[in-house]
């Protein structure tokens, strides 16, 4: 085993002379002996461009865009503050509203009554569905009660978590026989 080893390190250390030899050959031979220069790598390999690793995952957890939610009241359309009624008579309430958030109202959306008197209307009801930048006019029937006196009825939007937003707005009557 020992003896193989030694075979192929003679042989090793013969190749240089083998080349020198061939070369010798051929430049004997009548023929050019090739330059021989240092081993240089083509200029695509020597300066590669740089290589860029990316990974196209995706978070698990990737949160949706929300929109904000607001109401601008513009103004009354009917039944002005203090407007004199007669107790017991129907009355439809017109205010105009904007919807200035970003979030367009659907039917998940609602009015609820937070302060004052119902005056006869659900305490609470769908809010009027708009498109985001739209103007609406928000309608509710109240029924004047009975006795003389001064009422409030006071409303305010509602998202579909039931959070409130907006400007609040508001019917102010003096019921009187």
């Amino acid at each position: 085993m020992q003896n193989m080893g030694m075979q192929s390190q003679k042989r090793l250390a013969c190749l240089p002379m083998f080349f020198v030899f061939m070369l010798v050959s051929l430049t004997a031979c009548g023929g050019s002996a090739p330059v021989l220069t240092p081993f240089q790598l083509p200029t695509s390999i020597a300066n590669p461009a740089p290589l860029i690793l990316t990974t196209a995952s995706i978070p698990a957890n990737t949160p949706t865009l929300t929109c904000t939610n607001n109401l601008l009241f513009l103004q009354d359309l009917t039944i002005p503050d203090n407007t004199a009624v007669a107790p017991g008579s129907s009355l439809e309430k017109q205010w105009q509203v904007q919807n200035n958030g970003t979030c367009n109202w659907d039917g998940r959306y609602r009015l609820r009554l937070i302060n004052g008197d119902a005056l006869g209307a659900p305490a609470e009801q769908a809010l009027f569905p708009a498109r985001s930048g739209s103007q609406v006019v928000i309608r509710i029937t109240f029924t004047a009660p009975s006795g003389a006196g001064t009422y409030i009825s006071e409303w305010q939007a509602y998202d579909p978590q039931g959070y409130a937003f907006g400007d609040s707005f508001f019917m102010k009557i003096a019921v009187s026989p």
